[in-house]
């Protein structure tokens, strides 16, 4: 871990934030002494949303709406995954031995969450000001170079069977884990019909990834 460290121009002091910071409750409870990181999480989560915030007000000048949703493009899902990646926090993630055979989807969901876990372990150990350095140091490259992490499936699908008179329907059909932690399986219906499934730590995003999906096979 000394290496990320390093690359993040940080010296911790409290080593044991982070130990909880990469630790799934799948591994806590294999280890009984042992915090999971969702309460870090739960804190990282407002972190990165203000810090991301903060930049947009000082930087750009498009009303509230229009921040609200450039912002929700950098603190999706997709993105947070995409920052745990290229920084390679998944190698540092500690799972239970149950949770290692789990789809990969939801383990794309349980590497975002890490990032939101780490940072707010930073903020704990180091403060507020290392904290918005190191999100902004991660977060502004993709920002300025308008990378694209979320798109509006649902309405490029209504869009597309508009023309048909068709209609679209989502149905939540599966919920996992804890009520706190839940991973939805949603299916979009085109006329009764399953056109593609998705699957999220949000509803929202759920349907977004099923919408996606539906959008590829009307295209093949």
């Amino acid at each position: 871990m000394q290496e990320l460290f390093k690359k993040l121009n940080i010296e911790p002091q409290d080593m044991t934030l982070y130990e909880r910071a990469f630790s799934h409750s799948s591994y806590a409870n294999e280890n009984r002494f042992m915090q999971s990181y969702e309460r870090l999480e739960f804190l990282g989560d407002a972190i990165v949303d203000f810090v991301v915030a903060e930049y947009l007000y000082a930087h750009f000048r498009e009303d509230e709406g229009e921040m609200t949703k450039v912002r929700a493009s950098y603190v999706c899902e997709n993105a947070l995954y995409e920052y745990s990646m290229a920084m390679g926090l998944n190698h540092y993630l500690k799972l239970g031995h149950g949770e290692l055979y789990k789809e990969n989807v939801q383990n794309k969901a349980i590497i975002a969450d890490i990032f939101e876990s780490f940072m707010a372990a930073i903020y704990l150990d180091l403060g507020f000001d290392v904290v918005r350095r190191v999100v902004l140091s991660i977060v502004t490259p993709y920002i300025q170079d308008q990378v694209t992490f979320f798109s509006d499936y649902k309405s490029a699908l209504q869009e597309a069977v508009q023309t048909d008179k068709k209609s679209v329907e989502y149905i939540l059909i599966r919920e996992d884990g804890p009520s706190h932690k839940k991973i939805f399986t949603v299916e979009v219906r085109v006329e009764g019909i399953v056109y593609g499934q998705g699957v999220a730590s949000s509803k929202k995003e759920a349907e977004q990834n099923a919408a996606k999906e539906a959008l590829e096979k009307l295209a093949n």
